[in-house]
């Protein structure tokens, strides 16, 4: 199909990803009125299944809007998950036009280019929580949503043609630790505009009830880690700056010295702290100091709970941590979820601590609630749409049956139209709501370790 053929008009808005929809991670989403686009995020996955000892990065294929990138308006970045802007600063160069987003996904992202020799987009304009932008012919309104890192927002877009709701990572939290608490008044006001359409995460959408709030969370590991005995080691994701602020409140009830191991994790702290979404700790100190502590004053926030290859928690199981060496009558806390395709590797961890006398403690074994997710479950994507009210909704971020529970979960809340598809699939939101197969190729671009971004050997997906 010809690029003529594939420009949206000034009645047109539609909806094309190029990641994120039929999988869960590596979101890459575009929107289209009036010959222009909107890029929302831009993100990674990592290999499975490798005998790699180090994972390669991958990202989407960005053929189609490289291709299209002098209609390309600008680029909203929604949060810090490395899904949603971990590709910035590989493929940036290639559309180079301004990126948006709030002050501490900014940092996170110019922190992470410099980690990995990448391009920082320039120029990278903040956005705060509830400020609206012009971004082309798009007005594009930042509604603060809770999800399992800070600054997070959902995107409220209009254009001449229509307005929708883009919801990015979001759950139902209304005291999520860090930031403000959810706000439905937010979505029922950008209902009353009459929403063509809502993109909604679906990762939970098979997931019956309600998510589990990080104040519960919270109090889980106070109690847990107040009934342990030597060390402590509690691991979650890297970005649950919810997590990191509730652990330090762990270690000044519990009277313990809190460390954090691992670059990721100290990278995040450090946006965190630049930003003021924390405050420095006095019981927060330098790994180096762990070993002249009794083991009872001893509390570690780790990286490494998928069981990765050199994160912190495999070096501990290993014995090869230059700062520390666990021992019989520790505990180790995995405060996080085992990603699907990760559960070999985590079940090997396990054992190597077990085989050692360490306790090992997760979400399924502790008897108080140690980790919560960052995705709404069916009930609060009920709330969310009849809140929101839309015409259309469009499930996204997630496997083909996540999407098809969300689309059952929409059609019953209201929704007069619920469209799955996949990757490349054109969604023409207004004024006509529709689906129109295959417009984009898609695939994978993988980084090696030299840096360098080739395509993989990945069937080509047909053009319509």
């Amino acid at each position: 199909m010809s690029a003529r053929m594939i420009t949206p008009g000034p009645k047109d808005l539609w909806f094309l990803p190029l990641g994120g929809c039929g999988e869960i991670g590596m979101n890459l989403n575009l929107y289209g009125h009036n010959g222009a686009w909107l890029m929302v995020d831009c993100g990674i996955t990592f290999e499975r299944d490798t005998h790699r000892i180090r994972p390669r990065v991958q990202t989407p294929d960005p053929q189609f809007i490289v291709e299209h990138k002098d209609a390309l308006a600008g680029i909203v970045l929604t949060h810090a998950h490395e899904d949603h802007i971990g590709a910035m600063p590989l493929l940036w160069e290639r559309f180079p036009v301004p990126v948006y987003t709030t002050p501490f996904t900014a940092e996170v992202l110019r922190r992470k280019a410099a980690g990995r020799g990448g391009k920082v987009p320039s120029p990278l304009i903040e956005c705060l929580p509830g400020e609206s932008q012009r971004i082309g012919p798009f007005d594009v309104r930042w509604l603060p949503i809770t999800h399992s890192t800070p600054d997070t927002c959902a995107l409220h877009i209009r254009c001449d043609a229509g307005n929708l709701l883009h919801t990015a990572d979001w759950k139902i939290d209304r005291a999520p630790q860090v930031g403000p608490g959810f706000d439905d008044a937010l979505f029922t006001a950008a209902g009353d505009s009459q929403l063509d359409a809502v993109i909604c995460d679906s990762t939970n959408a098979v997931v019956p009830g309600h998510s589990i709030s990080e104040s519960e969370v919270r109090d889980g590991l106070m109690k847990t880690v107040a009934a342990c005995e030597g060390r402590v080691v509690v691991a979650c994701f890297a970005s649950n700056i919810a997590r990191i602020h509730s652990l330090i409140n762990v270690a000044n009830k519990t009277k313990r010295y809190l460390s954090l191991l691992g670059r990721s994790l100290q990278t995040m702290h450090s946006a965190a702290l630049t930003v003021g979404l924390l405050e420095r700790s006095p019981r927060l100190i330098e790994a180096g100091h762990l070993g002249y502590l009794p083991r009872e004053e001893v509390l570690i926030v780790a990286t490494g709970s998928q069981g990765e290859h050199g994160a912190a928690l495999q070096r501990l199981a290993n014995g090869s941590h230059p700062q520390l060496e666990l021992e019989s009558g520790d505990t180790v806390i995995l405060s996080s979820r085992i990603i699907p395709g990760n559960e070999e590797p985590v079940e090997r961890l396990i054992k190597r601590f077990r085989d050692q006398g360490i306790t090992v403690i997760d979400s399924d074994s502790a008897v108080q609630t140690v980790h919560a997710s960052g995705h709404p479950c069916a009930d609060e994507l009920a709330f969310m749409y009849q809140w929101s009210r839309p015409r259309l909704a469009v499930p996204v971020h997630g496997e083909q049956r996540h999407m098809k529970a969300n689309a059952r979960i929409a059609r019953a809340n209201g929704a007069k139209m619920a469209l799955t598809g996949e990757n490349g699939d054109l969604f023409y939101l207004a004024p006509e709501p529709g689906l129109r197969r295959k417009v984009a190729r898609v695939g994978r671009l993988e980084q090696d370790e030299e840096g360098r971004l080739s395509p993989l050997a990945v069937p080509e997906l047909p053009t319509a």
